[in-house]
């Protein structure tokens, strides 16, 4: 699972975290094995990089859509999706959860469709992930 804040430094130049992001997005983008996103995430990365406030300089809807457009047309991108099983997963991880609330629900959400799909690994640098136990986080700038 590749987490929103990897996109957005892959996709921004001035970004210092740009050129190791950029490189890791380009190798899920031309493999054929399985790696994944959420709609939720895409989302998210166009309302982050067009956000006047969130960048220096903001993308245009375009522009963030031109990033997306090949990641979404990947070989091995796999969109994790709400199933029949999602209340009963949810469900779970609220159960098991520490101060899932507010700002946390939206990872939250991810968290759950990870489960949901049996995907144990994120690459982010959101240190919130550290509060799902099923979750293994990887930090993509740690060496």
């Amino acid at each position: 699972m590749v987490d929103t804040n990897v996109l957005l430094y892959a996709a921004n130049h001035m970004a210092p975290e740009h050129r190791k992001c950029q490189k890791l997005v380009e190798g899920w983008r031309q493999q054929a094995a399985p790696w994944h996103l959420t709609w939720g995430n895409v989302y998210e990365f166009l309302r982050v990089a067009t956000h006047p406030h969130a960048l220096e300089r903001p993308f245009t809807m375009r522009e963030s859509w031109r990033f997306l457009k090949p990641l979404l047309a990947a070989p091995g991108l796999e969109m994790l999706v709400e199933t029949e099983r999602h209340a009963e997963v949810a469900a779970e991880v609220f159960a098991e959860g520490k101060e899932l609330s507010g700002n946390r629900v939206f990872d939250t959400r991810t968290a759950v469709l990870m489960r949901e799909h049996g995907v144990r690994r994120i690459v982010t640098r959101d240190t919130d992930f550290h509060r799902f136990p099923f979750v293994e986080v990887v930090d993509p700038l740690a060496d």
